[in-house]
């Protein structure tokens, strides 16, 4: 048992140390490069964050188990709208831009749209792939030439020139997913060692395990009051898991998936996206505060809570 319980004080230690840098870093960025920290939250910090589901769904695919890089895509969405997000405005309320509800949610709403029309049929072949990737060219293409530079308070970014800036990101990210994994290992160990069940583990530990480099970069941003980049980063994760994640395994092992994971999850990460875009146009102006983030984790949990009930571990929650 040591040697798990070393493991995750490593992994919190790896996390708390690598979040903190990873955000000065992508602030860094947005400044140098004349980007907004919004635009950074949804790009740069979103892809990273989103690296290792694209690297689970790649290797769950080339596996012969398309059906666990579906569940990837849509329980990480799931995970970072009622667990991600939820807890980091639990910890710091987090100010909601109109801008963001005029150009950022309608990309995350009619992605999570289309994705559920790939997926009606019960089949995500390589023309569903197809259309879903030219939709995240598109979307990219739309951020950007929407963006425009934010004014940050120059005191509160590290004084970094971008190729430092950009270094320090794949630093701090590499040292993020390297501490998630050992703490989800360590405490899949602890837990095992304890006469846990393998599928309690699955939806507890591993799920809220996978999600913690978001969780990490979501307040630590918030806490530094780089907002946009912590609700950035949401948008964007779930952008790129819907646009960039859910079309491996239809571009690599196309076939039917699992109709727990088209019906249910999808289901639920249906509800999710849309009360959390009725929370950002109720707050358009205002903040997303400690309320509306309770009830997106009490959201989250309920889904856990679900999941055990019927005791299928199809569509398990990954961060």
């Amino acid at each position: 048992m040591l040697v798990p319980l070393t493991a995750v004080l490593l992994g919190f230690i790896a996390l708390l140390w690598s979040a903190e840098r990873f955000v000065g870093a992508a602030a860094a960025t947005a400044h140098r490069a004349g980007m907004s920290t919004l635009l950074v939250g949804m790009t740069i910090v979103a892809l990273g964050t989103s690296a290792p589901e694209m690297v689970v769904s790649v290797m769950a695919s080339l596996d012969g188990i398309p059906d666990l890089a579906t569940g990837n895509a849509l329980g990480s969405n799931i995970a970072n709208i009622g667990l991600v997000l939820g807890v980091t405005a639990l910890v710091v309320p987090i100010p909601v831009r109109f801008s963001l509800v005029r150009r950022e949610l309608p990309l995350l709403l009619g992605a999570t749209g289309l994705a559920g029309y790939a997926l009606a049929n019960g089949i995500l072949g390589r023309f569903d792939a197809l259309f879903l990737v030219l939709l995240l060219v598109f979307s990219l293409w739309w951020l950007f030439r929407a963006d425009t530079p934010d004014a940050l308070e120059v005191n509160e970014i590290p004084d970094m020139r971008l190729t430092r800036a950009l270094l320090w990101l794949v630093m701090t990210l590499m040292v993020m997913v390297a501490g998630s994994r050992a703490l989800v290992w360590g405490a899949s160990e602890l837990a095992r060692g304890l006469g846990v069940s393998e599928l309690t583990i699955g939806l507890t530990v591993v799920a809220i395990g996978t999600s913690l480099p978001e969780l990490a970069a979501c307040v630590a941003s918030a806490m530094k009051r780089h907002h946009d980049i912590a609700i950035g980063n949401v948008i964007g994760s779930n952008l790129f898991n819907l646009l960039a994640v859910l079309p491996i395994p239809g571009m690599l092992a196309p076939g039917p998936i699992d109709a727990a994971a088209g019906e249910r999850d999808y289901r639920v990460m249906l509800t999710l996206t849309l009360a959390l875009g009725m929370l950002l146009l109720w707050q358009r102006r205002g903040r997303l505060g400690r309320l509306p983030g309770t009830l997106l984790a009490l959201g989250y949990v309920g889904y856990l809570a679900w999941l055990a009930a019927s005791g299928q571990g199809s569509g398990m929650p990954a961060g």
